[in-house]
């Protein structure tokens, strides 16, 4: 085992990315999740202080293949192990990833238990009832968990560059608010990017108060959780929004969220999309775009609204992973 000495229960989902695990597991769109990694060197380049997602880490546990060695990276700054410790996030190693990720291709993602302790005494039944006692991720609102609990206004850090790092925005050219569901910092690196000012807002902020900040327009966030039972509160806000003609764009959870405010549906996956090399078919352009994907649930395409545009369908499965809504600037994609 590795990292903290505890028990955690969640989703048992994989991610088949080689590099970013420091992005991944700080991704606050795992909370509530064991993220499986397939490939079987994890942890080689060690951790920093820079590339956290979140400043809360919401990952439940992490399973790796091999024991992690000690790190090589001119960026780093703390092993792994000690990283996982410090965030108090539970960590298995000596496990067949592959495999596990191939039990959970042909039966879909399974609720479980991971363990460790250096004791090496375990109650297996008290883990099984603690396994079934969980009751998964379908009707469960995390959004408004992992979202911030005050606005604030994003301090301007661009995408990291291996010559100048992270480097402060200088100039502002749009406005945009964010309705964190969940928001990755690199996220709000990549609005800095385009000389974007950022404000970040609640998900249960409302309508009146976002209009008030005059925005340029409205991003929606990634996160976790299931977007129907976010959607309860979320729905009316982004409708509102809508019908003051604000310009709209959602990701992964915003996407899906969004699809919900414009009348279609979603559903629990029975796989889930989890990696940094998905195909994608752009149906407006024609082409192929590789993917970056974190989502366990879909919009649905039975009875969509006429009013929705499918713009971009998996090459896996044919799911939805993007819509417009045809009279407004209104758009989103599953990707993050």
């Amino acid at each position: 085992g590795l990292g903290y000495q505890g028990t955690a229960t969640g989703e048992v989902c994989f991610n088949t990315s080689i590099t970013g695990y420091q992005e991944i597991i700080s991704d606050p769109s795992y909370a509530e999740q064991i993220i499986n990694f397939t490939f079987p060197h994890v942890g080689n380049v060690g951790t920093n202080n820079e590339d956290h997602e979140s400043d809360i880490i919401w990952t439940k546990g992490v399973i790796i293949n091999s024991e992690i060695t000690n790190p090589s990276n001119y960026r780093a700054l703390k092993h792994l192990d000690e990283w996982l410790k410090k965030n108090k996030i539970t960590g298995i190693t000596g496990i067949d990833t592959r495999n596990l990720t191939s039990f959970i291709r042909d039966k879909g993602a399974p609720k479980g238990t991971i363990s460790f302790s250096k004791k090496n005494k375990f109650n297996i039944k008290k883990l099984l009832k603690q396994t079934q006692k969980w009751n998964g991720l379908k009707n469960l609102d995390l959004a408004e968990k992992v979202s911030t609990k005050k606005s604030y206004i994003w301090k301007g850090f661009k995408i990291w560059k291996k010559e100048d790092g992270y480097l402060k925005n200088k100039k502002d050219s749009f406005h945009v608010v964010a309705i964190d569901y969940g928001v990755k910092k690199n996220i709000l690196r990549y609005f800095a990017d385009f000389n974007c000012k950022v404000t970040v807002v609640s998900c249960k902020t409302k309508a009146l108060d976002i209009i008030k900040l005059k925005p340029n327009g409205i991003f929606l966030s990634n996160g976790p959780g299931d977007p129907a039972a976010t959607g309860k509160y979320a729905i009316p806000i982004i409708k509102e929004l809508i019908r003051k003609n604000f310009p709209v764009f959602g990701i992964c959870l915003g996407h899906q969220i969004l699809a919900l405010a414009l009348g279609a549906k979603t559903k629990k996956m029975n796989l889930g999309h989890r990696g940094a090399n998905h195909p994608v078919k752009n149906l407006i352009k024609g082409n192929v775009e590789i993917t970056s994907q974190n989502h366990g649930f879909e919009v649905i395409k039975r009875n969509l609204p006429k009013n929705i545009q499918i713009t971009h369908q998996s090459l896996f499965d044919n799911s939805i992973e993007g819509i417009k809504l045809k009279s407004k600037p209104v758009y989103s994609v599953q990707s993050q």
